[in-house]
């Protein structure tokens, strides 16, 4: 079985697609659960057409990954669950919108509580501080609008040039024109 690495900052963990849980488990959590939240809370970025998604579960832990620096989502929206285990401090923290994200001059700290979720920006400048103690594993579910990508992508900021690839690549999955931006008929999403 291949096992790829979460993502480029974390070292333990696992992508879901791996498992087989994208089809079973993550796209319908996002098109029936997640979609009518974020099309009310991030209607500016694509919340009622995210189309595709990138999920992995992460582990700290004291002889491990301790913390995460801070950095951005390639995503429009992403979930982040605490799943728990026994652990000490590991606060998230946030910074604003399009920031440099080295150093972060002022920030607000988060509790992550486990069975808990937050939904965020993936453009805000965010990271997690060092746990003292015991294990964390979170789930990580970075959300993407193809409407929203296809225009500029979100981490080089230029019109991308799409290229075929497997499964979700990155998010720029559809034409443009199959998924134009407008008001969102909230029932229509239940």
């Amino acid at each position: 079985m291949p096992k790829g690495r979460p993502n480029t900052m974390n070292n333990y963990g696992v992508l879901l697609n791996e498992l087989g849980m994208d089809e079973t488990f993550i796209t319908p959590l996002r098109e029936k659960y997640l979609r009518p939240i974020t099309a009310l809370l991030y209607p500016d970025l694509g919340g009622a057409c995210l189309d595709s998604h990138k999920a992995f579960v992460v582990k700290y832990s004291v002889h491990e990954d301790l913390d995460l620096s801070s950095h951005y989502d390639n995503a429009e929206v992403t979930l982040n669950v605490s799943l728990g285990k026994d652990f000490t401090e590991g606060n998230l923290y946030f910074g604003e919108l399009s920031q440099d994200p080295t150093p972060v001059p002022k920030y607000i700290e988060i509790e992550h509580v486990g069975a808990q979720g937050l939904l965020h920006r993936g453009g805000q400048i965010h990271g997690a501080l060092p746990i003292a103690s015991g294990e964390r594993w979170n789930l990580i579910v970075w959300m993407r609008s193809s409407a929203i990508r296809n225009q500029l992508c979100p981490m080089c900021n230029k019109k991308p040039e799409l290229v075929e690839a497997e499964g979700f690549g990155d998010g720029f999955t559809e034409d443009l024109k199959d998924n134009v931006l407008g008001t969102v008929d909230l029932c229509s999403l239940w």
